[in-house]
């Protein structure tokens, strides 16, 4: 249930259009909603709470007990998103839910996906960059992300730091950006880089990508960790979503406070 629902409804109220009892029955789909089984305990309040729905994480969970929880969604409106999927697990997702977003980069299904918010309009945006297009699974799961939050997003990509002329081409849209997600493997120094370059919040997330001594992502990680940039926020490894629901939900708030003073 999304906010703008509970609003109508409390205005429906007052006005005499709906009444107590007729009310209370509609947002029992929301906080007071206590659907669960064996398998899953749906929190169908969460998207009015944080601006995001469900989250499911697949990849440890059997074919079976993934397409039970599907089924729990399927006759709802608000997004829900599976990360982590396996091959085998969106090859019998997709036949059953024909409507939903795939990315198989990504590793993700969105259920009742919302339209894509483009980029280049007046709203604010995240800005997602990555070192190298190793890094493609982790920045597309970022994005998918976004989109799942009706947050704008840009995706940049292989603009990593052995080619420091590649960042430097990226400056216009550094600056633009409300909020940037930065993604990279090996050394992990790209992060400090467009710290150093730009006046928003950055999300650095460190990627398994690299050779024997990059520890599969924990080089990248202590890296950014150490960076001298000031103010980066680094999250765990290969952990795009998480980069990127910190990033669009800074943009929430500046909508909401731009809102609010108007």
């Amino acid at each position: 249930m999304k906010a703008e629902e509970v609003a109508r409804l409390l205005r429906e109220l007052k006005s005499g259009k709906r009444d107590e009892q007729e009310v209370l029955e509609l947002l029992k789909s929301g906080p007071l909603h206590m659907e669960s089984d064996a398998l899953h305990f749906p929190d169908h309040h969460r998207v009015l709470r944080m601006g995001l729905g469900e989250v499911i994480l697949a990849g440890t969970k059997s074919t079976d007990h993934v397409l039970h929880v599907a089924e729990k969604y399927r006759h709802r409106s608000d997004p829900v998103l599976f990360t982590r999927l396996r091959k085998k697990q969106i090859k019998k997702l997709k036949p059953l839910f024909p409507e939903a977003r795939f990315n198989d980069t990504a590793r993700t299904m969105i259920m009742h996906s919302p339209p894509e918010a483009p980029a280049d309009s007046d709203r604010p945006f995240v800005l997602i960059l990555s070192a190298g297009t190793s890094d493609m699974p982790v920045v597309e799961e970022a994005a998918e992300t976004c989109r799942a939050m009706r947050v704008p997003c840009m995706v940049k990509a292989d603009v990593g730091v052995a080619g420091l002329h590649r960042v430097l081409h990226q400056m216009e849209v550094l600056q633009k950006a409300a909020a940037i997600v930065v993604v990279a493997g090996m050394e992990g120094a790209l992060p400090s880089v467009v710290g150093g370059l730009a006046d928003s919040p950055v999300f650095a997330v460190p990627t398994s990508v690299g050779y024997g001594a990059s520890f599969k992502g924990l080089s990248a990680l202590l890296g950014m960790l150490n960076s001298c940039a000031p103010g980066i926020t680094v999250v765990n490894i290969d952990n795009g979503f998480s980069a990127a629901f910190a990033a669009g939900q800074v943009i929430r708030q500046i909508e909401h406070f731009v809102s609010v003073s108007k």
